[in-house]
């Protein structure tokens, strides 16, 4: 079968696309404890962050001086080490998860990395019970990392936590491009809810926000200041 020249032209920008993000993603190196945290992750199926998104959370922690950061998905402690290296030295981790297998595979890649005990406060239990818990507007970041069909509630409840300045990061943003619906078929309710809070914090105006296609796909926005009335 002959392959037209548009045909032809969007399968070399597909490969170039691939390459790329191929690329991106071996940019960002792991050492052998991010290695050995990311491996027990996949064995105990958490789903660990990829390089390139840990090298993004870092980044964004570090470019914001995060002192007090919140992850909603402890997973096995990979994300959570990308975290505390960007973060300031004394500050607290605050990770939380409904799995205490996982968080104990966590607790000893924190301690593998070289973090004592008291950079990081793990909580068990669901994000959506734990977070109302939690002090407002006293974290610079937060990171959630969970079941895609609570995002919206989870960033109303982020938006609540950050300071302003703050950053609310969200995995797995792109899992939705990748969704077609048609007329036989319609989103499920993870897809549908990441959609939403894309929708959510591009139409904020309280928030500057920036969609990363690195890793699975990271929805980031900073929490600005609410102009004054007048």
């Amino acid at each position: 079968m002959s392959v037209t020249r548009g045909e032809a032209a969007i399968a070399s920008r597909d490969d170039t696309l691939a390459h790329t993000l191929a690329h991106i993603e071996q940019y960002a190196v792991e050492d052998s404890t991010l290695s050995s945290a990311r491996e027990a992750g996949q064995r105990a199926e958490s789903s660990p962050i990829s390089a390139s998104g840990g090298a993004a959370l870092r980044f964004l922690a570090a470019s914001i001086g995060a002192r007090a950061v919140v992850e909603v998905g402890t997973g096995c402690g990979s994300s959570g080490i990308w975290l505390l290296r960007g973060m300031r030295g004394e500050s607290v981790l605050t990770s939380v998860d409904i799995e205490p297998e996982y968080q104990e595979l966590a607790r000893a890649a924190y301690r593998r990395a070289g973090f004592p005990a008291n950079r990081v406060r793990l909580i068990l239990g669901r994000g959506l019970h734990v977070l109302p818990r939690l002090t407002d507007g006293a974290y610079d970041m937060v990171f959630v990392d969970a079941e895609a069909a609570s995002y919206p509630a989870y960033l109303a409840e982020a938006l609540r936590l950050l300071r302003v300045g703050g950053i609310v990061v969200f995995n797995n943003a792109l899992e939705a491009a990748t969704s077609t619906d048609g007329p036989l078929s319609a989103p499920d309710a993870g897809t549908a809810a990441v959609r939403e809070v894309a929708r959510l914090v591009r139409d904020d105006d309280q928030l500057i926000p920036l969609l990363l296609p690195i890793g699975e796909g990271l929805l980031a926005a900073i929490r600005e200041e609410a102009p004054a009335d007048g």
